[in-house]
């Protein structure tokens, strides 16, 4: 019983120890390498994304705190950005548009 139970241990050992030699060598292989690069540059470029979501969000939350401490100090509610680009031209910049 003791020795099946060794022989089994050293069969078990011998497999894990074969794949990761495999995997190893395969890694150092052209193929492997552009392989592991190509998840280098995914995992990079997922990072960048996340990145500049966490960016984008972090903005949006201080345009909002600085709209809210203006409208408060001014009285007066400030137009979002769409808004104001949404916005038609003054009379005088119509006038003087059309006068041209």
């Amino acid at each position: 019983m003791k020795r099946l139970f060794w022989m089994g241990l050293g069969v078990a050992i011998g497999a894990y120890v074969t794949k990761r030699a495999t995997e190893a060598a395969h890694n150092l292989t052209p193929a492997g390498m552009g392989a592991n690069l190509a998840d280098g540059l995914r995992e990079l470029g997922s990072g960048i994304g996340a990145f500049g979501a966490e960016i984008r969000a972090g903005m949006e939350t201080r345009e909002q705190e600085l709209t809210e401490l203006v409208e408060r100090r001014t009285g007066a509610a400030l137009p979002t950005y769409r808004d104001a680009l949404a916005e038609e031209p003054a009379p005088r910049a119509r006038a003087r548009r059309a006068g041209a």
